[in-house]
């Protein structure tokens, strides 16, 4: 394990405000009365200006990964399903069989999973386990989740995971999250960030019922104690409230800004990291999308603060990047409308109207 991994991303440049003018401008040519596509004209700009051209390239390697760990605070019964859930999804996941898996291969984009801390050495673990910090995560309502070198090796690894990436040819990412219990410690991550109380951050996650719910709100109000006491150093707070998985997710998002990478953000877990990375890296929002709303409140306060509002909203809680992906077709469409669309010079098609003179 390096000793002193960098969490240093230095100054992020904001996507190509020339491109993002001139897709603005190419929409106006286009067939079409100017903003009757609505938001896929916004996001094709958001597009345009992240790849430094108009029109835009449809994207041709869309990849998600996904980032597994355990959470010690899903032993407070926080959550509708056993620990041991964990690895369980991994396995399906590896082998095809789970939710994202059948999305991805839908929307045309390919799957990884990284365990960061997922609570066993089975071999199928060890096989995806290159950068795991450690079994588990300490329970954040009495203990840190992390030690400062664990969260340290997290971050680190999240940039690595997001180079690779990159470097393999990866055009746009999804950021996935895969641990039961894991939307208590992104909860109170949210909360903590945005002055939030533990009521206003409490949701139902895998299905809870109100006792569960009550001993959620609890966990999140012990651990929200210990997590404003560092709110002033983001590693800290990673270390403090956050898990392997989370902190991993942090540095990816932040990296994936640094190479001058669009990501569409999934949920509660991946938004809670990305509140983190923007902490770490001011600026790195400007590269995200938010592909969904989901009735998780955490979320939507997440979000507000982000600035960022969710493209669809269908009520996908799973996580996995499931939600996320279920957005990218319409990014493909939005950058296949500048890219294919013919402007009214090419097709002879009329444009508007001149304004008569004023009488």
């Amino acid at each position: 394990m390096d000793a002193e991994p960098s969490t240093e991303f230095g100054e992020i440049e904001p996507p190509s405000d020339q491109a993002r003018s001139a897709a603005i401008a190419l929409h106006t040519q286009l067939v079409k009365p100017a903003g009757s596509l609505g938001r896929l004209e916004e996001l094709g700009v958001w597009i345009a200006g992240c790849q430094g051209q108009a029109p835009p390239r449809p994207f041709t390697r869309p990849r998600v990964v996904v980032f597994a760990g355990d959470h010690g605070i899903a032993r407070r019964g926080v959550s509708a399903y056993p620990q041991e859930v964990t690895s369980q999804l991994v396995a399906t996941m590896l082998t095809g069989g789970a939710a994202i898996n059948v999305l991805a291969a839908a929307a045309g984009a390919g799957v990884r999973v990284v365990d960061m801390a997922v609570d066993t050495e089975e071999s199928a673990m060890r096989s995806i386990g290159e950068f795991k910090v450690r079994r588990g995560s300490g329970s954040i309502d009495v203990e840190d989740a992390l030690t400062d070198a664990e969260v340290r090796a997290a971050v680190a690894a999240g940039r690595k995971v997001a180079d690779a990436e990159v470097d393999g040819g990866a055009d746009l990412l999804i950021a996935g999250d895969l641990g039961i219990g894991n939307s208590t410690p992104a909860s109170v991550l949210v909360a903590a960030l945005t002055g939030s109380e533990p009521v206003a951050v409490v949701g139902r996650g895998s299905g809870i019922d109100d006792n569960a719910w009550m001993r959620k709100a609890a966990a999140v109000r012990d651990a929200l104690r210990r997590a404003r006491a560092v709110l002033a150093d983001p590693l800290a707070l990673l270390r403090t409230s956050s898990g392997a998985d989370i902190a991993a997710m942090t540095g990816f998002l932040a990296q994936a800004a640094v190479r001058r990478t669009p990501v569409v953000l999934d949920g509660l877990v991946v938004c809670s990291a990305a509140l983190l990375a923007e902490e770490l890296a001011p600026g790195a929002r400007r590269w995200w999308m938010s592909g969904q709303l989901t009735g998780e409140p955490a979320h939507a306060l997440a979000l507000e603060h982000l600035d960022l509002g969710g493209l669809l909203d269908l009520d996908v809680r799973l996580g996995e990047g499931t939600g996320a992906v279920t957005a990218l077709p319409l990014l493909m469409m939005a950058a296949r409308i500048l890219a294919e669309m013919t402007t009214h010079e090419q097709s002879g098609v009329a444009g508007p109207l001149t304004p008569l003179p004023a009488p």
